[in-house]
């Protein structure tokens, strides 16, 4: 199946700030990725290329498509899901209904009215009168029942409580997701995501700091957690990474098995977010 994005080389600017430099990244079919970055580090400006609303340098292609010059025929087969309200305050949830069926011809409505009847959304109810965590599952609902091949998630779950953000997660991975389907999902909540992942994007500054699958993680990059002494004989490996946790040395190293550090303390693979922060530090480092 082909790529569902590829991107080569992608700049944008706002005046004399560079916020995409040289960005180059795929995103294969069937896959969960997790465009991750602190504020400010470009990712916004990312989903709105990949979405065609607004123009960068380099070469892009979403579904085969330039999403610039196909924007219309693109968004057949993506939905977006923002980190703020889209919705009139004064809409009722069944008008939103009846608009999303209007005017996209692969809407099922009977798959948002199924969705909304495991909440405590009420059709006539106006979108003033629901809490935030109602208002997102009422974006997922009329995302989610479109037939797509792309869905972009802009930080969805910010502002919403933890009960909230779970539901969210679950309801991708249960309702939308399969082997034909991808999502591409830009947060800075790095621990919340990151059990979801099948791949990671790390970009800061506007520049991508990794690119990999959760897979290869566990192939490329080793955390080791040593006493003082022990950390001083680890330097001698180049780690590119330390920190001190509780009087103890941690140490990410690339490149490294971990038969070669085991005998000097505590061996595993970095979660993403350990990693996401080594890799954002680094990045700062040499810019």
């Amino acid at each position: 199946m082909a790529t569902v994005i590829e991107a080569r080389a992608l700049s944008k600017s706002y005046g004399a700030t560079r916020a995409l430099d040289g960005v180059s990244f795929t995103v294969d079919p069937g896959r969960i990725v997790g465009l991750i970055g602190p504020n400010g580090a470009g990712k916004t400006t990312l989903l709105k290329a990949i979405l065609g609303l607004t123009h960068v340098d380099g070469e892009l292609s979403v579904l085969g498509l330039n999403p610039r010059t196909h924007r219309d025929r693109l968004m057949q087969d993506v939905c977006f899901i923002a980190d703020v309200a889209v919705l009139p305050k004064w809409l009722r949830v069944r008008h939103a209904l009846d608009f999303v069926a209007g005017v996209h011809p692969r809407f099922d409505r009977s798959r948002a009215e199924s969705f909304l009847r495991k909440t405590d959304i009420r059709p006539n109810s106006r979108v003033r009168e629901l809490s935030k965590g109602m208002v997102t599952q009422l974006h997922l609902a009329l995302v989610l029942a479109i037939d797509a091949r792309l869905l972009v998630l802009d930080e969805p779950t910010l502002g919403l409580d933890l009960l909230y953000r779970r539901e969210f997660y679950d309801t991708v991975l249960n309702d939308y997701f399969d082997k034909e389907r991808t999502v591409l999902l830009a947060t800075h909540q790095v621990e919340e995501a990151e059990n979801l992942l099948t791949d990671v994007i790390f970009i800061g500054g506007g520049h991508i700091a990794l690119a990999s699958s959760v897979e290869a993680i566990a192939e490329r990059f080793v955390q080791l957690t040593a006493g003082p002494e022990q950390a001083a004989r680890a330097r001698e490996l180049h780690p590119f990474y330390e920190r001190e946790v509780f009087g103890r040395r941690v140490l990410l190293f690339e490149g490294r098995r971990a038969s070669e550090l085991a005998a000097l303390g505590d061996v595993r693979t970095p979660s993403i977010a350990d990693l996401f922060v080594a890799k954002m530090q680094r990045a700062g480092e040499q810019r």
